[in-house]
């Protein structure tokens, strides 16, 4: 998972996981509100959430392309692992995400 400060990044970012087969799938969604501390001040700013569908072997690969194209100096990267899914679905991550994947 990471965060977008616009609709265009979020974009930019999508485009390149999936473009470069490191990701299936990436879902954008709506704006959210987001309220945190940075540099010890409490801050708030619309963000948009970005839910990138992988395989644990492309973590690297999302987390470097998500940090080039990101123009936060801290992005949020969060990365959940699938305790169950459903398997023809979790198989289609790992084949299209697979190193030689061409789809």
């Amino acid at each position: 998972m990471t965060t977008a400060p616009d609709m265009e990044t979020a974009r930019t970012i999508a485009r390149a996981l999936v473009e470069g087969n490191v990701a299936a799938c990436v879902s954008i969604g709506q704006p959210v509100l987001s309220i945190y501390r940075w540099q010890g001040a409490i801050e708030e700013t619309s963000e948009i959430p970005l839910q990138i569908k992988t395989s644990a072997a492309r973590y690297q690969q999302v987390e470097a392309a998500i940090k080039a194209a990101h123009p936060y100096d801290v992005p949020e990267i969060i990365a959940v692992s699938a305790q169950a899914g459903l398997p023809i679905y979790l198989n289609w991550v790992r084949d299209v995400t697979a190193p030689s994947s061409h789809a």
